[in-house]
């Protein structure tokens, strides 16, 4: 597998990991979980970390899991890469925050398909993290 091969499938792998460690923490908003940095570091772990806070603080939780589609959208640099930028139009639909006193919705508007873009980057143990994302309003994609 050439080194592109090998970025690509380790920042995919990184960006669905994040993904799959916040769903985990979310389920009871837990914002100090060690898996929160397992796959994210730098402003992606502090922006997991706050709203998962956040969530905690106002007695929230989330339920249900995003659906992801992502794609490699570039890498740098060619020849040996540590930069990789993720596109994806995830789908929140069936992944809502809800009290976690009773089980009702939180009233944060429905899910749907969201515009996400991410970077990913080689790290000093050669691991791949996802070191940043942002996420656009639903029906950005």
């Amino acid at each position: 597998m050439s080194p592109v091969d090998q970025a690509k499938q380790a920042a995919l792998t990184a960006y669905r990991g994040m993904w799959q460690d916040f769903v985990a923490a979310g389920t009871t908003s837990d914002w100090q979980s060690p898996k929160l940095g397992r796959y994210a570091t730098g402003l992606a772990l502090s922006t997991l970390s706050r709203g998962m806070y956040a969530d905690h603080y106002n007695g929230l939780v989330t339920k249900g899991e995003p659906v992801l589609n992502p794609t490699v959208a570039s890498v740098d640099p060619l020849a040996n890469p540590v930069t990789v930028i993720v596109n994806d139009c995830g789908d929140s639909t069936h992944f809502l925050k809800y009290r976690a006193d009773n089980g009702q919705p939180a009233n944060d508007g429905p899910g749907g398909r969201q515009f996400v873009k991410a970077t990913v980057q080689k790290q000093a143990d050669s691991s791949w993290k996802v070191t940043d994302f942002g996420i656009q309003a639903v029906g950005s994609c």
